[in-house]
């Protein structure tokens, strides 16, 4: 019986290396090394993900990687980091990665609150605690991903954050993710959030570029969540070199009588998959997972979520705005699995785009696999121009063109928006939507009127 081995792309290869000669100084523990090297093990029988799988058939990582940057190994604070970071004012705790990696110096480590512990993910990997591997798996559904994979066997730091068991945070807490650029570097980095019962807290991400070379990102973040808390996860994406290729993956396992609400803002992202992997621990939670994605040039946005119904009595809604203009390509793949006996969930799923001229494209997939008898679910999604009527009806009242543009689209958005619970946040996500609608060139829209 012959053996068929696929072919290595040179970017495979060159992972295949690095991973070797890196392995033996990556953090971790005994079972931390384990995890790694089984990770990587599925990941080279496989491959890096490919347009013939079907949850990666619109962005194909193995040909947008053509080569493998060198491994991001340390920090590196340059002045536009600084610069960078002095403009995120922000209240409330800030973590700071640089490259990947935890900086202590830039982080506000003295405004942590009681009731909250924070290390450097690469010392939590050294730690014997016993929970710590099934912590960093996540859920089942995600672990079969082989972008994934890759983070598991290449992660290097990253923040672990736990939250005492009723512990009510009274401001956010900030992981600012930046690739400094001094060189084209690939980053590896996760961060992990466990939340006791009761916990009330809001989690934001900030991830941005600010050197002039590209980077290959890898990112992913772990959500554990006790009985009756209240998370609150807000990521912005932006700024990033045109050639950058970022993964984003979120994996989140929610507790009992729980709430969990997710919003992603996505502008000047370059190339950009965030994935979802989300699981229904106990019964009557809620679970919400939202975003804009604001797309120009050659941008691309996948957006990728898997929402497993697990036990009974689950509501989850899922929303996502798109706005593509230029020759921009959006991405929304949801599926939402309601288990056998998950009766009585209640799931709502919708996609929404407004194209802005003929070159930006759009692709839907929304799948329900429902498996119980006793359910209310469904799925929408729509791929539009702007309403001619709405121009017609602000231009006739005296507005220019590009403002009445900008108002119907700002509106469109703001219905996600919305959902971001805490006033400051929402006011700045609305923000930097507001700055991209102004720096739109009104006269490359469609004509509707």
């Amino acid at each position: 019986m012959s053996i068929v081995t696929p072919l290595k792309t040179a970017a495979e290869q060159a992972l295949s290396a690095q991973f070797s000669a890196a392995k033996a100084e990556l953090p971790g523990a005994l079972p931390v090394r384990k995890l790694r090297e089984d990770a990587f093990a599925g990941f080279e029988a496989k491959g890096l993900p490919h347009r013939r799988l079907e949850s990666w058939r619109y962005t194909d990582l193995r040909g947008l990687l053509r080569e493998a940057k060198p491994l991001a190994d340390k920090a590196s604070v340059t002045p536009a980091v600084t610069a960078c970071l002095a403009e995120l004012a922000f209240e409330g705790v800030r973590l700071v990665l640089i490259d990947g990696a935890f900086s202590a110096d830039l982080s506000t480590l003295d405004a942590v609150p009681p009731g909250v512990t924070i290390q450097p993910l690469s010392e939590a990997l050294v730690s014997t605690r016993e929970d710590l591997i099934r912590i960093l798996a996540g859920p089942g559904i995600a672990q079969i991903d082989t972008g994934l994979m890759l983070n598991t066997a290449l992660m290097r730091d990253g923040v672990f954050i736990e939250i005492a068991e009723g512990t009510e945070l009274a401001q956010p807490i900030a992981i600012v993710s930046l690739a400094s650029g001094e060189d084209e570097r690939a980053i590896f980095h996760r961060s992990v959030v466990v939340a006791g019962k009761g916990v009330k807290a809001t989690i934001v991400e900030i991830g941005e570029g600010v050197g002039p070379h590209a980077s290959q990102v890898n990112g992913a973040i772990v959500f554990e969540t006790g009985d009756e808390s209240d998370v609150q996860h807000l990521r912005i994406v932006s700024r990033a070199v045109p050639e950058t290729v970022q993964v984003q993956t979120l994996m989140a396992t929610v507790g009992a009588n729980a709430k969990f609400e997710s919003f992603a803002l996505v502008c000047e992202a370059a190339t950009l998959r965030q994935q979802y992997f989300v699981e229904y621990a106990g019964e009557h939670s809620e679970i919400g997972l939202r975003g804009v994605n604001l797309l120009g040039g050659q941008e691309h946005s996948d957006v990728t979520l898997v929402m497993d119904h697990a036990v009974p009595h689950g509501v989850s809604r899922e929303m996502f705005k798109n706005i593509i203009g230029g020759e921009a390509t959006g991405v929304f793949q949801g599926k939402v699995i309601v288990r056998k006996y998950a009766q009585k969930t209640d799931g709502g799923m919708k996609s929404n785009t407004l194209l802005l001229n003929d070159g930006a494209t759009m692709f839907n997939k929304p799948e329900l696999e429902i498996f119980a008898d006793d359910v209310v679910c469904g799925h929408g999604a729509t791929v539009a121009q702007m309403d001619g009527e709405q121009l017609f009806y602000l231009m006739a009242r005296g507005l220019p063109r590009p403002q009445a543009e900008a108002l119907v689209l700002q509106a469109f958005a703001g219905e996600a928006v919305e959902f971001v619970q805490d006033e400051s946040l929402r006011g700045m996500v609305m923000g930097r939507i507001e700055s991209w609608l102004a720096k739109r060139d009104g006269s490359s829209l469609a004509s509707t009127v």
